[in-house]
């Protein structure tokens, strides 16, 4: 069974830095493709980054320039290095996976973590 496990959303002030990471069990991140979606109160869902299969990344013209994707192979962690936030950048952020790329350039994942908050002040 997969479960990912988001954790490091908080508050923080607009300027600043925060650093999500989220945990796999069952799932090696070496596999497939997996993502940060972000969805804030009223908006549709976002993504924010992806890691392709082949290792690309991609990024949504929102954080392009901010945001850093990246995958400790070691911890079996994806991690999203946020920084400078606006409170625009305020969501709830979940990470997913899947293995099949057709799925993940549809955004339709198969695994998703449960969100962490992030709440950004002016």
């Amino acid at each position: 069974q997969v479960r990912l496990q988001e954790s490091g959303g908080g508050s923080g002030q607009a300027g600043g830095s925060l650093r999500l990471s989220c945990a796999a069990s069952g799932y090696s991140y070496t596999n497939g493709c997996k993502a940060w979606f972000r969805q804030a109160p009223g908006k549709q869902r976002e993504r924010v980054a992806m890691i392709y299969r082949t290792g690309l990344s991609s990024y949504a013209d929102s954080v392009k320039g901010r945001f850093t994707i990246s995958q400790d192979i070691a911890k079996n962690t994806l991690d999203l290095q946020m920084d400078s936030l606006k409170p625009e950048d305020s969501a709830m952020y979940y990470c997913a996976a899947d293995t099949l790329s057709p799925r993940c350039a549809s955004n339709i994942f198969r695994w998703w973590g449960q969100g962490t908050q992030v709440t950004i002040s002016s």
